[in-house]
């Protein structure tokens, strides 16, 4: 058993920062605003939704310094431990000047009311250190989390452009100081267990993937959390007092990511943003799919495994993976075992767990060069929003004739499912229209959708049944004209 540390250190613009004994439910945010009277970050919606909050959290991965843009109103302060938190305040030009983000923001006339314009300009900050010169859809990914209520885009888009124009980030303060912060994260870095105990609620922080395992066999009831994302705002909304969280965002080995093939096999722990490169490298049809998933601080926040573990209907991955035939991989102490993944959904709210197992990795084949695969989600508002309906389609086709078929719905049943009825009408059927539509109106003996604030059961059928003609004209686009008529 590894020692044990009962308190957590990291580093807030350029002051240590070392606290013992207090609520694993703390956010980021509360302390920056309350503790350390640092009110520049805003809460507008206390769920991770409105970007008001955002900040960037440094952190070292594999071998460097990256910095990330998060929603501090969800981030809990037990999982900075080893990072570097880096606020509105800490922005500074040269010479006293003002930051070129923000002068970009003053000369264009980006911000309005001034409420959500912290948030935004960290956004901002964060885009350009990576992409001096960034091209409008890289912009408008960037702020997918930031919304404007007084509907100031066009100027901050303009702002956004002309960044470079007032400095680069070679000449950027963090840029410059980035050694030294690498080296004061490295110091930080330890092989210790973290306990963080207050009013008897407890934080652990397990020291490896081992400890983790034998913390889960102890504290099988724990919450755990990994990107809190979800787990957030079951304390900020919902006002749960969570009385054992165990943190494991911080746990190297499970973000692994490898391709052995015929397999790619994601670890649980990776985020949207770190699983990105290879999803699309792989999977290409997921590239415009991938950046509807929430917006970026929730993508550098969320976890695949999160998305996965929680069971919600609505999730963005489950649909996609079990159409591509993924397993998800399942560990109890040392021993672990394989699920497909549509057999890890039992019912609402129930996944085929034993006590003390948690979600290690999910394993997905890699496509054969005679699948037809796409994604689809539909949602209120086509940016970070959550899903009224989502599919996705793997068929293998050969010959012109469907020889195998996979689809996979969220938001149409308790759990996301395949439609079965719909894969048997395919088979064996030519690649067209006709056949993909028919298929399409099998759907009512596959699912009985609910009706809810985001889709009635109505709507849910008919947008399903839709898709699968959309699906078609997708397939076929950029086809030869005689080829598609095939």
């Amino acid at each position: 058993m590894p020692s044990i540390r009962d308190e957590v250190s990291f580093w807030l613009n350029d002051q240590l920062i070392t606290r013992s004994a207090f609520s694993p439910c703390e956010t980021l945010l509360d302390f920056l605003r309350l503790n350390q009277r640092l009110t520049g970050s805003k809460e507008g919606c206390a769920e991770g939704d409105c970007g008001a909050c955002t900040v960037l959290v440094g952190r070292l991965y594999r071998g460097g310094l990256i910095y990330e843009t998060v929603n501090s109103c969800i981030r809990f302060l037990p999982s900075l431990d080893g990072c570097h938190v880096v606020t509105i305040e800490a922005l500074k030009g040269q010479n006293g000047a003002l930051h070129p983000v923000q002068q970009a923001m003053v000369d264009h006339h980006g911000s309005q009311c001034g409420f959500c314009t912290p948030g935004i300009v960290m956004s901002l900050y964060a885009l350009w250190m990576e992409v001096p010169q960034p091209n409008r859809q890289q912009v408008e990914t960037a702020l997918q989390g930031n919304l404007c209520r007084c509907t100031g885009y066009a100027p901050i888009l303009k702002a956004a452009a002309a960044i470079s124009d007032y400095g680069t980030p070679a000449s950027d303060w963090l840029e410059n100081e980035r050694n030294v912060n690498f080296d004061r994260l490295a110091d930080l870095k330890h092989g210790d267990r973290v306990v963080i105990e207050k009013d008897g609620q407890r934080a652990i922080l397990p020291a490896n993937l081992d400890d983790f395992s034998h913390v889960r066999l102890d504290e099988p009831d724990a919450t755990i959390v990994a990107g809190s994302t979800d787990v957030g705002l079951w304390v900020t909304k919902n006002m749960r007092a969570l009385d054992v969280m165990v943190f494991v965002g911080h746990l190297e080995e499970m973000k692994e990511i490898s391709c052995a093939k015929p397999y790619i096999t994601l670890g649980a722990g990776a985020t949207y943003s770190e699983a990105q490169d290879a999803v699309v490298e792989h999977f290409a049809h997921l590239k415009d799919f991938w950046n509807r998933i929430a917006g970026q601080q929730i993508r550098n926040m969320g976890t695949i495994g999160g998305n996965i573990a929680n069971g919600s209907p609505i999730g963005d991955l489950p649909p996609v993976f079990i159409a591509l035939g993924a397993d998800v991989i399942l560990r109890r102490g040392w021993e672990e075992r394989r699920v497909p993944l549509e057999q890890f959904f039992i019912a609402y709210g129930k996944q085929n767990r034993e006590q003390g197992d948690f979600v290690k990795a999910i394993r997905i084949p890699l496509m054969q060069d005679s699948s037809h695969h796409a994604a689809y989600k539909i949602s209120k508002r086509r940016d970070e929003d959550i899903s009224s309906v989502c599919v996705a389609f793997n068929l293998t086709v050969e010959d012109g004739v469907i020889s195998k078929a996979r689809i996979a719905f969220g938001g149409m049943a308790g759990t996301p499912k395949r439609a079965e009825h719909c894969e048997a009408r395919l088979i064996g059927q030519p690649f067209c229209e006709a056949s993909l539509v028919a298929a399409g109106a099998c759907l009512d003996e596959d699912f009985t959708p609910l009706s809810d604030w985001r889709a009635s059961d109505v709507y849910r059928m008919k947008v399903a049944k839709n898709l699968f003609r959309r699906f078609w004209l997708d397939q076929i686009d950029g086809q030869p004209e005689q080829e598609a008529a095939q």
